[in-house]
């Protein structure tokens, strides 16, 4: 109270109340519930552990010619005893990505369909390939990311294990060029710690937000009965969204995993970010959080209309006063802010932890990245929220879409 107290003096009380619940009150709230929550988490076992159903790939392309052999190679690999056919949509590249395709299907004598899609658009090439899907079952991924050699057995054993109105399963999504850029050795924290703990926090209540196009496995009727992909920047946001409007469950499953690559300078990622941020505004957009058929889902996609808020303050709000602390000026940000270290700490550690072990089952090792670390845990925020205040300006002011 004397914080509110003291900053009402300058502000006014009601604007100082704002401010200090956009960077303390909410925040923390935030961060007890999902830490609570994962400590009480104890997800089901994947009971169907060989699973045999028949699956389609769809892989859109957009000029992927040097990576697509390597995605096809992983594809090959997948200890998987069920049938894959994987479907490459060249969503009007000017490269050789088409024959780069078919050449590694040959190679790895792998059932591959090769679609050209002149349209642009990710949700144009997808669409596309959906009418050829004659699967119960399909995986997107992305044209740049790996599977680990288990990653469809796991996401193809957590959908065959759930009841039968789950409609889509993400999977682990995970950085591959860490070892590269600091920008990448950021990231490679966030996907790790922040982004996987979040689905692991959302499909603990039934109702993962974003079954992501990097990597995810889908109904095929489901996806169909509601029309595909829509035509938006965040294409796998709403499209999540109406699978859970229609009394869908989405699930996460933390062993399917697989590794895609980052942007590596700041403008790529400023690029992408704010993009995630704009597509969130277009969830919100379609389908309101109080017309969720179920209250979790409802609660889980009503937090993001705090977002906005909780951006904006810290923007124009913390990092001002952070400046301001340097130079004296105690207003909003003070040395009692450095206690907040320890605290990230101890969460970071249990996110660290569940991970560990997810790690351990596949066996795979974590990376000794303590630069990217470091630098993630103080400065990650900041970047972060600037940027998606732009992605919200952006949908505001509908400005040109970017997607590279």
């Amino acid at each position: 109270m004397q914080w509110i107290k003291e900053l009402g003096e300058l502000i006014t009380i009601p604007v100082a109340v704002m401010v200090i619940a956009g960077i303390a009150y909410i925040p923390g709230y935030m961060n007890a519930f999902m830490v609570s929550s994962l400590l009480f988490d104890r997800q089901p076992p994947v009971k169907v552990l060989n699973p045999t159903e028949e699956i389609t790939i769809l892989i859109a392309c957009y000029n992927e010619e040097k990576s697509i052999e390597n995605t096809l190679r992983y594809v090959a690999a997948q200890e998987y005893d069920g049938k894959l056919k994987t479907i490459v949509i060249d969503n009007n590249s000017s490269d050789r990505t088409a024959d780069a395709a078919r050449a590694a299907g040959e190679k790895f004598h792998l059932n591959v369909m090769v679609l050209h899609e002149p349209v642009p658009g990710k949700n144009n090439a997808l669409n596309a390939a959906l009418k050829y899907v004659d699967t119960k079952l399909l995986i997107t991924l992305d044209a740049d990311t790996l599977m680990h050699k288990s990653a469809v057995r796991y996401i193809v054993g957590r959908m065959m294990t759930s009841p039968s109105d789950v409609c889509a399963v993400a999977g682990t999504v995970l950085v591959r060029n860490s070892r590269k850029k600091l920008m990448a050795k950021i990231q490679e924290w966030d996907y790790f710690l922040g982004i996987s703990s979040i689905k692991r926090l959302q499909g603990l209540f039934q109702g993962t937000l974003v079954a992501q196009g990097a990597f995810s496995l889908y109904k095929t009727e489901a996806v169909k009965e509601i029309g595909g992909w829509p035509d938006a920047i965040g294409e796998d946001i709403v499209l999540t969204w109406r699978l859970l409007s229609k009394k869908g469950r989405v699930y996460f499953e933390p062993l399917a995993v697989a590794f895609t690559d980052v942007p590596e300078t700041l403008k790529h990622f400023f690029r992408q970010r704010s993009r995630w941020a704009r597509g969130m505004i277009e969830a919100l957009k379609v389908i309101k959080p109080w017309q969720q058929p179920f209250v979790f889902v409802r609660y889980l996609t009503g937090v993001n209309l705090i977002f906005p808020y909780l951006d904006i303050i810290y923007t124009f709000c913390w990092i001002p006063g952070l400046i301001l602390a340097f130079f004296g000026c105690y207003w909003i940000v003070g040395p009692a802010t450095l206690f907040v270290l320890p605290l990230a700490m101890i969460v970071n550690y249990i996110l660290y932890r569940y991970q560990k072990n997810v790690f351990k089952t596949l066996e795979l090792r974590i990376r000794k990245n303590i630069l990217g670390f470091i630098v993630y845990t103080l400065t990650y925020q900041l970047l972060m929220s600037p940027i998606s205040v732009w992605g919200y300006f952006q949908e505001l002011f509908r400005l040109k879409r970017v997607w590279k």
